[in-house]
């Protein structure tokens, strides 16, 4: 959700009784620090902030939640056991997502509080495993509240997944075609214009599985080039993050270390950001890519917050008055 579930969707999440997370990946830390900020002027409601356990200042990070007492402390990859026991003793609530039941295991051991499991139809980053498979797995083997996602939009899919022993669920895409979304409107319809088929994984981007809307931009982008856009990339990226050079090559050294990519596949991953944010903040759908989970194929409209979440709690009754 990163350029997407900025400071206005996070507290349009939360004022309507969800729990909005704020994307920080593609926020420097001066940028985050001011993003909580304007979260906090804009809701009173609990909120969480999502962090890459892999950022070179992932500590700092850490430190600015326990600082501005955020609540809910999210992470796209398992964080390592001294930021988990960091975070809980000051009070926060750690959640991380997870795509496989050994990783829910591994943290579940380390100590956090819950864990997000996205199965394969969700949107961006994601593995082969579907929810309705790897839910149960999950719930199964950890003894900590589990959150079902990928595939959900409705008050059916949540009845479903409480049935499979979920805490609840979360939801990207369904967020992101709301109103409060501050994604370009021509970029919504391209969405809401999409079917369950057209959508595509591919490692083309980052060398990572990866769900995005299929365009012909996607298709030029995987059929050549890649690594003369990545360079651009990575340099339009350092510029917009204010990073240095030597503090990107460290990051890419640990991806390289810790997660076994080639060299070449870590230069590939400074397409994401910079094509993510060529759709969904400069507004060019055929000049950027997409992330997005299956079931925008079933989503056609563009409700608030506010109107999103009425709607589903009263689906799950209605649901669950029929089962009774």
């Amino acid at each position: 959700m990163g350029w997407v579930s900025d400071a206005g969707l996070t507290a349009a999440t939360a004022n309507a009784g969800g729990l909005g997370i704020l994307a920080s990946a593609t926020l420097s830390y001066a940028e985050l620090e001011t993003a909580i900020a304007e979260v906090r002027r804009r809701t009173d409601q609990p909120f969480g902030v999502n962090l890459r356990a892999d950022a070179p200042d992932a500590r700092k990070r850490v430190d600015l939640l326990i600082r501005e007492q955020v609540r809910v402390a999210s992470f796209a990859l398992a964080p390592k056991p001294e930021l988990i026991e960091r975070l809980k003793a000051a009070g926060a609530v750690v959640v991380p997502s997870v795509g496989a039941r050994r990783h829910a295991e591994k943290v579940a051991a380390w100590g956090v509080d819950a864990v997000v499991v996205q199965g394969g139809e969700g949107g961006g980053h994601t593995g082969p495993v579907p929810t309705s498979l790897l839910l149960p797995q999950v719930v199964d083997a950890v003894d900590i509240p589990v959150i079902a996602a990928g595939g959900y939009f409705d008050g059916r899919g949540l009845v479903a997944a409480l049935a499979y022993g979920a805490a609840g669920i979360a939801m990207g895409t369904r967020f992101l075609l709301t109103s409060d979304s501050p994604v370009p409107v021509e970029v919504k319809q391209r969405y809401l214009a999409a079917t369950v088929n057209d959508t595509v994984v591919t490692a083309a981007l980052d060398g990572v599985p990866q769900r995005v809307l299929r365009t012909p931009f996607l298709d030029r982008l995987t059929g050549g080039r890649r690594l003369a856009r990545a360079v651009g990339n990575a340099r339009a990226f350092r510029k917009l993050s204010g990073r240095s050079w030597i503090s990107l090559l460290r990051e890419g050294r640990a991806m390289h270390r810790e997660h076994g990519l080639r060299y070449g596949q870590v230069l590939l991953a400074a397409n994401t950001p910079m094509l993510i944010r060529a759709a969904m903040v400069d507004g060019r759908p055929d000049a950027g890519v997409m992330a997005t989970g299956q079931v925008a194929g079933l989503i056609d409209d563009l409700p608030s917050c506010a109107e999103l979440l009425d709607r589903i709690m009263a689906e799950a009754a209605d649901a669950l008055k029929r089962l009774s």
